[in-house]
């Protein structure tokens, strides 16, 4: 999928024809993939490419900003990476991110057209949804735009909202599921797990000595973290996880584990990672190999800087502060203890080694 990031660089390409859909497409949910395949349908029946607009930050984000009240930013369901990730598998050719600014959200409804659907994409096929707004002031609707199509020679199609058992799927909807830690709720939603993805990052390293043997080996409760890059997680809490990537053994099962993610209340905000969202999961397995490299390394230093994936399958409690770190520790070691029972109740075992 080819990405292009702001309308300087999309200037700067040859002009081409494109089939666009316009969306924040926050998860990328069943919603979002219905109109993305009905996208990609039209495209290919026209020869165009399939081209999606999106904008960062979320709009709400940066209204939110300039009033200078938190509140009025929506929870972040996904990073801007899982958000191309699953873009790039519904098959969409190109992407088109715009920073959301001053000057675009001052833009007109009429000038956005004109600027940026006509000028810089060359759109010809338009495809939005029902409740599709745009320009200063949330004045353009569908209305507008399919005028502004028959003058301007693109066509302009609406699709109707999308529901599942009769509910309406939006990121309102994956919001509201995830905030509750109904993750069955939001995985029927989203039409998957929920997952987050990304490169693993150093962290305190406080985890590989909390609880440690005796051995002193640094053997405790090790952690692969990874940065969640808005300040604003739509989920919050200890789940029970499984990891993806991080055992490159072709056909290689994902891994269980137990994960926080969060703002760690028990740990000093001013670590490593500056009081930033992480996600850290302990693996209650791990592969063979990783785990021989274990007994001579208290982390297998292989895993920084892997991109892993991590599916939040249940929610065992909000985050909790702790009043010391033998508590922190015995607290994580019944997070561990749960998790196990969750995956037995399920029948479901690993024939990797114990942590």
């Amino acid at each position: 999928m080819n990405i292009v990031f702001g309308l300087h660089n999309l200037l700067r390409q040859p002009p081409r024809a494109r089939a666009l859909t316009i969306g924040n497409f926050d998860g990328v949910h069943r919603g979002h993939q219905a109109m993305l395949a009905l996208l990609l349908n039209e495209a290919r029946h026209r020869g165009l490419p399939a081209c999606a607009l999106t904008l960062e930050p979320h709009p709400r984000d940066f209204f939110a900003a300039r009033a200078r009240n938190p509140a009025l930013a929506p929870a972040r369901i996904a990073t801007l990476r899982d958000k191309l990730e699953e873009l790039r598998r519904c098959g969409i050719d190109e992407c088109i991110i715009l920073p959301f600014h001053e000057r675009l959200a001052a833009l007109s409804a009429e000038a956005f057209i004109d600027e940026v659907l006509v000028r810089a994409l060359g759109v010809r096929y338009v495809l939005v949804g029902d409740d599709f707004r745009f320009g200063a002031g949330r004045r353009g609707d569908y209305a507008l735009l399919d005028a502004a199509g028959d003058a301007r020679g693109f066509e302009v199609a609406r699709m109707r909202s999308y529901e599942v058992h009769g509910q309406r799927v939006s990121s309102s909807a994956v919001r509201a599921a995830l905030a509750a830690g109904d993750m069955e709720a939001a995985a029927a939603l989203l039409g998957r797990p929920y997952a987050i993805s990304g490169h693993v990052v150093h962290g305190r390293k406080l985890g590989r000595a909390l609880g440690e043997s005796s051995a002193g080996r640094g053997d405790g409760f090790r952690t692969l973290n990874l940065r969640f890059s808005h300040w604003k997680p739509a989920a919050s809490g200890i789940f029970v996880v499984q990891v993806h990537g991080l055992d490159p053994t072709p056909g290689a099962a994902p891994l269980p584990g137990v994960a926080n993610l969060g703002v760690r209340p028990s740990l000093d905000a001013r670590d490593v990672n500056g009081g930033r969202v992480l996600l850290e999961t302990h693996c209650l397995t791990w592969p063979a190999r990783v785990q021989a490299a274990l007994a001579s390394a208290p982390v297998p230093g292989e895993a920084y800087g892997r991109i892993i994936r991590v599916e939040l399958l249940h929610k065992l409690h909000d985050e909790l502060r702790y009043p010391s770190l033998d508590a922190l520790a015995a607290g994580i070691a019944q997070d561990c203890a749960d998790a196990r029972a969750w995956w037995a109740a399920r029948g479901l075992h690993s024939a990797h080694h114990e942590a």
